[in-house]
This record gives structure tokens, sequence and C-alpha cells, in this order.
């Protein structure tokens, strides 16, 4: 066993240069439900004729002019791939490739006019239905702009479903795919690919300016939560005229974009730069401010007309083992959000030789134990990694999904099928095998004398109608110096509910219709996990602008009875003057 952090990170060091002159094909895409193997093609290279008209390979090795009329069938799918796996781990920048750095601006142009040219123009497009885009996006429509390369047409196509393209662009596991037509005997459109194209190359252009209201309607809402849909809320109901207060309880205004998503996978600039949008076109920003705690929320209620709660979803599921007490033993958010903070205190999210250890949490030459898988424990995987741990393994109570779809599980549903995510591929090239174990579950954390954790119990389980059943004997021990906990959310945190007497549902999530967002007390709508239940951030935004539509209408009566009651008083008390005489 090693015996300092020098020679750990001196042997780490050595796999990275070995797995870079390897060039591990493990790749994972940036675009959608992948390959098992996560491999994709090289991306195809246009040639220009005399006529300067760009000619792409086809299906049939013929190189022709984009056309679209059978473009799902004269191409094959072709997402972009992510940055490679071993170089992205020297830094903390995004793990998409950067536009004139990274990629040829022109070229990628071309592939995307190629991918978007797949788009069949269905009769049904299920990518824009329930089962496809939560905030139903106008996907046929700006595939085909795209495709007629009118890309100031399709950033409005794609705003007028979509606060936030640039978000969800980089971080939504993409249903639309999962559910497109095409997905049915080929392989789906390229459709996040083109979407987060679309947005960024709308910012670089200047095209996306702040939307000044012309007119305001006197009423005040507050917005409680900065998160996806507390953005998306505001976002709307500044949009309609009324004067919007978002408080957030952190030191920066994002929510679970800020600190619940590493900078690897959303960088901070790209929030920051929607959120200073906000700010010019009205918006109103508190932060630290923690509402029912260091702020009296009944005081919040009496100073605004409405309120919107969208508090997220905060509450962690814990893990009840013996030695669950021992220091190293951390919730995702704990590990994530620490490290983010320190990431914001570091010049150009380069790796820094020497990390500061006090008031975060460093996997820097640890054996690493991540339990739960999901995007949550993707993204501690992925961090780990760029701690340079010395280890990093994934335990997943469910069994290994399949390679393709089961028959349980039909198209247009969310294909649950095995993928090889971007902290999956990282561990791959450098470890040279999967983090991931399936079928395991935790029994007992180990401790030394100290108090820190150092070890891990699991037993192996199978799935029966009833559950989970363990398998006796199969209990194994794995060394842990940091074990994180990744196991998903149960509720909001209960001190804002209680202290406003708001119903809850047996989950403990505020209870509210959809589609009415209102809430057991007059004026107060909820919206987004909160109400909802964890879920992904294109759902918190069609709550969000969901929860807003509600308050407006809210807002818009309230308003016209006040105004009736201010102003019209005096005609209307003396109608019954002008009842005909019995």
């Amino acid at each position: 066993m090693l015996s300092t952090t020098s020679r750990i990170v001196s042997r780490r060091n050595t796999l990275v240069a070995r797995a870079i002159r390897a060039k591990s094909t493990q790749v994972e895409s940036s675009s959608g439900p992948i390959a098992a193997d996560g491999r994709h093609e090289v991306w195809r290279e246009g040639i220009y004729d005399h006529d300067n008209e760009p000619k792409v390979r086809r299906r049939d090795g013929s190189m022709q002019s984009v056309e679209k009329l059978r473009g799902f069938l004269n191409y094959q799918r072709n997402p972009e791939p992510y940055r490679d796996p071993v170089e992205r781990l020297m830094d903390w920048e995004e793990i998409n490739p950067v536009p004139d750095r990274d990629i040829d601006v022109a070229h990628t142009d071309l592939e995307r006019k190629v991918q978007a040219a797949r788009c069949m123009d269905c009769g049904t497009p299920f990518c824009q239905t329930y089962s496809g885009c939560p905030v139903n996006n106008l996907i046929p429509e700006w595939n085909n702009l795209v495709y007629q390369d009118q890309w100031d047409e399709a950033i409005e196509r794609l705003h007028s479903t979509n606060n936030f393209p640039e978000f969800t662009g980089r971080v939504c596991p993409a249903p639309c795919e999962g559910s497109c037509v095409a997905g049915l005997v080929d392989s789906p459109v390229t459709i996040k690919n083109i979407e987060y194209a679309i947005v960024d190359r709308a910012f670089r252009d200047g095209k996306i300016t702040p939307r000044i209201p012309a007119e305001r309607s006197g009423m005040t809402v507050a917005v409680v939560g900065s998160g996806p849909a507390g953005l998306a809320c505001a976002d709307e109901l500044n949009q309609k005229g009324h004067k919007v207060t978002v408080f957030e309880r952190a030191d920066r205004i994002g929510g679970l974009l800020m600190y619940g998503i590493p900078n690897m996978k959303l960088e901070k600039d790209t929030v920051d730069r929607r959120v200073n949008l906000l700010r010019e076109e009205g918006i109103e920003f508190v932060t630290n401010a923690n509402i029912g705690q260091n702020v009296d929320v009944n005081e919040l209620k009496a100073n605004f007309d409405a309120m919107c709660l969208c508090l997220g979803s905060t509450k962690p599921r814990d893990l009840p083992v013996p030695g669950r007490e021992l220091k190293g033993v951390h919730f995702a958010m704990e590990f994530l959000t620490a490290n983010q903070k320190k990431l914001l205190l570091t010049k150009e999210g380069k790796l820094e030789s020497q990390w500061e250890k006090d008031n975060w949490i460093t996997a820097e030459g640890k054996d690493v134990i991540v339990i739960g898988g999901g995007d949550t424990g993707t993204d501690c995987i992925g961090t780990s990694m760029r701690h340079r741990c010395k280890s990093v393994t994934n335990f997943e109570l469910m069994p290994q999904p399949p390679m393709a779809r089961a028959t349980d599980n039909p198209w247009p549903q969310w294909p649950r099928v095995f993928g090889i995510d971007y902290g999956h591929a990282e561990v791959r090239a450098v470890y040279g095998h999967d983090p991931r174990v399936y079928s395991v579950m935790t029994k007992e954390l180990i401790g030394d004398e100290a108090g820190n954790v150092k070890a891990l119990v699991t037993q192996d389980v199978e799935m029966t109608p009833q559950g989970p059943k363990a398998i006796e004997g199969s209990e194994r021990e794995w060394p842990a110096d940091l074990v994180v906990l990744s196991m998903g959310f149960l509720s909001p945190e209960d001190y804002v509910t209680k202290e406003l007497g708001l119903d809850v549902d047996q989950r403990n999530n505020i209870q509210a219709v959809y589609g009415d967002f209102r809430t057991n007390i007059e004026g107060v709508f909820a919206g987004g996990d909160c109400r909802r239940g964890q879920s992904l951030v294109v759902w918190a935004i069609n709550e969000g602008r969901g929860t807003a539509a509600a308050c407006d209408e809210y807002l818009e009566q309230k308003r016209f009875d006040d105004s009736a009651m201010t102003q019209g008083h005096g005609a209307f008390a003396n109608l019954s003057s002008l009842s005909p005489s019995i």
C-alpha cells in the first residue's frame, strides 16, 4: 500500500500519461442515449467544390449536398463527442468542446445542418410530447430552421418554450431523443447537441439581449429559491410586468445549477451570464436569505402580493447502517457544494498543485466509495477523479441495465439501457475498468481508532417482486477513506412549510395540484421539486413556468379586484337604487 500522497499522485499521473498515449476508445457521447460501449464516429468532413457548395458523405459513401427530404435515410447519427476523457481530467472546464479552440466552428455548423436534416417532420413528433420534452420544445421547427441556416429564428422558437436552453442543452439526459421516432428503426436525432448549439451561437453573436418589460403592473412577487424552477418562474413573471424579487439562501444565485452540478458539466460563467441578463431585465436577487431561518416567512408574505415557493427537494436520503456517524461519510451535495465553493476561489478553473484542506472535502489520495448511481453519482465520480483520488467505486442497488430495451420498456419511454456517462469514461480511461458495481447493498461502515471511516461492508442482493433480497454468504469488505451518499432526495426541508402552515403530501412535498400550483394558503404557490419531488432540470423549468402562469392569473384577478374596490366602489354601492319598484 502506498504510504504518501505524493507517491499516490505520482502513480496516478503515470496512469494518466499511459492513458493519453493509448488514446482509449472508451469515449462517451454528449448527446442523449448512446451505444453500450460509448464509442462515437469521427465527425465527417465537409468538402467544398468550385461553387463553394458543401458536400457531405452519405451512408452509401457518396459525397453530395445536404438535403432534408430523405435525410434520416441518407445520414447517420453523429453526436458531438466530449473532450478527451484523460485530457479533461487536467482541468475543471466543461467536458463539451469549446468552439474555435477544440473544434472548428464552420465545420461544426455544417455538421449541425446535417444532423438537423435527419429530423423527419413526423406527423406526431413524440420528441416534444409528454414522453419526450417536458417543456414541449418545438424540436422539429428549430431543427428545420437550423437546416435552413436560419439560426436567429431558431433561437426565437427555442426561447418560446424554454427559458434556459443553455442549461438543458448541457445537463438534460435528453428524454426527447429517447422518444424520437427515428429511434424506432435507427438512431435518434442529436437533438441535445443542436439545442445548445442554437443558444451558444446566439449568445456568441450577441442575439440574446435584455428584454425589459414595457409596462409594470404594480404587483410584487417573492420567489423563494433560485434554482431552475425559481429562475424560470421569476423570468416569466417579470416578463408579465410584475416586480419580482428572488430570495436565495446560498451566497450565490443558481441553486442546484450553481452548487449541485459541477463545473465540468455546467460552467458557472454560463449560469452567471443568464442571471446577469435577468438582473438587467429588472429582477432583484437577494442572497444569504434563508426563509424561515434568518428571514421571517410571514413578514415576507405580508410585504408581497404573492409568493412562489421553488425550494427544491433538498432533504437527502440517508443510509441507516452501523458506522454512519463516522468522519469521512458525506452526502453528495455536501461534497459537491464544498468542491464548487473551493473551485470558485481558484484561477481559471485550473487544478492547483496544493489544495487547501480546511473547510472542504477532498478525495485526494483516498479510496472513494460513491453509494448510489444517477447523474449525481456520476458527478461525484468525476469530482473525485479531478481531486486525484487513489480509487473510486460506485455501488448501485439495482442490477446492471440491459444493452437494449427490455420488453417492459418500449418506445417512446426513456430507454433504461446500459450507458457510459462522462465520469465512468474517465475512470475507464485512467484505471482501465468501469467504476460501477451492481446489485450490492451496504451493510456496515467500519472506522479506525480516530473515528474515521476506513472500510465498508456490502452484501450482494437479487431483485424479487418484494424488493431486494440479500444473498447469504456474499459479504465483502472494501477499503474506503471517503464515502459519498448519492441516493436521491426525499422532500424539501420542512421549516418553511411548517411556519407557513402549508399542507404537504405523504412524501412531505408541498401539496399543490399540477397546472394550478396553488397551496392551501392564499397567494402562495409552489412548483418544482418541492412540489413534484426530485426530478430533472427540464421538469423544474416546466414547473417554474407553470407556477408563474398560475401566479400571474391570481395577480391579474387581485389587481382587478383592488381596482374595483378603490375606483368603482361608489358606482357599485348605489346599484340597488336602480332596481325596479314592486
